[in-house]
């Protein structure tokens, strides 16, 4: 396919993965831009990142540029350092025959780094979509497996029997809802028929990659369609285990505090602004961390000591399936924790709260679970108050909850007598 087919100009977009391209052919090695970010140019959409596929291997593309680093053992790659720019450098891969380097467990791909041509590489790749190669230099595409036209017609289709594929990486089945709601493609029917049986595939994934991967689903600008993605396919409860259980196979219960997190951070990732996975496992966790601190508390315990408790409990647990880095869960604990800490109004301890380093997240946590309790109005109007300066105390916290006066003391005291 001609530039002038696809319309393509890659040079506006990315000069300096261009250029790397350009010294690998000049070397004498096939070399093209793939993947993702050809998808994206195709659609109109500037990528983030672009990759570079080669027929050099990774110790090849390192003699050709001196700033380059060899990463990987799974999948062996290199990173060159272009303009200031970090390009990624894959050599084709082969077939999974091909050699012994090749691992299996229960049909997982352990280790890949068997090279083969251009064309085994199309068909090693998981959807069509993300098999395309476009060479800057002449401005052709290259296509062997039909993506071009799936992508014209917004279809997501694996490469390969479906179940054979999702099982060489579950991943894969996170990526088809991932896509579904970043792009607008739609599964064809062999490509969706399989997840909602596969999702138990998604235990065997190390929990440090599933982390990354919950953070593509929801901290990318389409959380919520990520979310209704993944409960029509039935993987939520393998992602979060923890959580109740919804009507239907494979969902969860979503409640408003959920809802509306995802929302607002569609909304914010919009306009450009600062993003947490603390705030967003804030939410996912609060419904079985709520309900295990109150089980606590009437147990006998604190309503402070359950919390502590029942946010260490949930956390160790979600970290079975999907873990979540201590710099992230300390702040998530934090935010719940002072959902217990705002309740304490009385005399002039509260005002401490304002100048803890986590107090807005906790604050507009707290906003949240309002707009799923109404009973918490009284004490979001507190805290609303007490930043903008206002002295507002316990007392009249208290008469805007029960709207009752205290009644006046109707007798002065007596002067000491001499």
């Amino acid at each position: 396919m001609t530039q002038a087919e696809h319309g393509i100009r890659l040079k506006d977009f990315c000069p300096n993965a261009s250029d790397v391209v350009r010294e690998l052919q000049d070397a004498g090695y096939e070399a093209f831009i793939v993947g993702g970010s050809v998808r994206d140019l195709l659609l109109g959409k500037i990528p983030k990142d672009f990759d570079v596929a080669t027929s050099a291997t990774p110790e090849e593309v390192q003699a050709v540029f001196p700033r380059c680093r060899l990463i990987g053992r799974r999948f062996r790659l290199a990173h060159v350092r272009k303009g200031g720019a970090l390009i990624e450098v894959a050599t084709f891969r082969g077939s999974a025959a091909a050699g012994g380097d090749h691992e299996k467990s229960n049909g997982r791909i352990l280790r890949d780094n068997v090279f083969g041509t251009v064309e085994e590489d199309a068909i090693r790749r998981d959807f069509t979509i993300n098999a395309l190669f476009l060479d800057p230099v002449s401005g052709e595409i290259r296509d062997y497996v039909g993506g071009y036209e799936d992508l014209a017609q917004r279809r997501l289709r694996l490469i390969g029997d479906p179940e054979v594929r999702y099982r060489e990486d579950p991943v894969r089945l996170l990526r088809a809802a991932r896509f579904e709601a970043k792009l607008g493609v739609m599964p064809d029917e062999s490509t969706e028929a399989p997840i909602r049986t596969m999702a138990p595939l998604l235990k065997d994934v190390p929990p440090a990659r599933l982390f990354e991967e919950v953070c593509k689903l929801f901290l990318t600008g389409h959380g919520v369609r990520s979310m209704e993605a993944l409960q029509r396919f039935g993987l939520s409860t393998s992602l979060f285990p923890g959580l109740k259980k919804g009507s239907g196979r494979g969902k969860i219960q979503l409640g408003v505090v959920l809802r509306k997190t995802l929302e607002n951070t569609d909304e914010r990732i919009r306009k450009s602004l600062p993003v947490t996975p603390a705030f967003l496992w804030a939410a996912l966790l609060w419904q079985p961390v709520s309900d295990r601190s109150r089980a606590l508390v009437e147990a006998g315990e604190s309503e402070y000591n359950a919390m502590m408790s029942a946010s260490e409990e949930v956390i160790f647990r979600q970290g079975q399936s999907t873990s979540i880095p201590r710099r992230f869960s300390a702040v998530t604990r934090q935010i719940w924790i002072m959902q217990i800490r705002f309740q304490r109004t009385r005399g002039k301890r509260w005002k401490r709260l304002l100048h803890e380093q986590r107090f807005r997240a906790a604050y507009d946590f707290l906003l949240l679970r309002a707009m799923e309790d109404p009973s918490l109005e009284p004490l979001c109007e507190f805290w609303t108050k007490a930043q903008e300066g206002m002295d507002f105390s316990r007392n009249s916290l208290k008469a805007r909850t029960d709207r009752k006066s205290r009644p006046r003391n109707r007798y002065r005291r007596r002067a000491p007598t001499s």
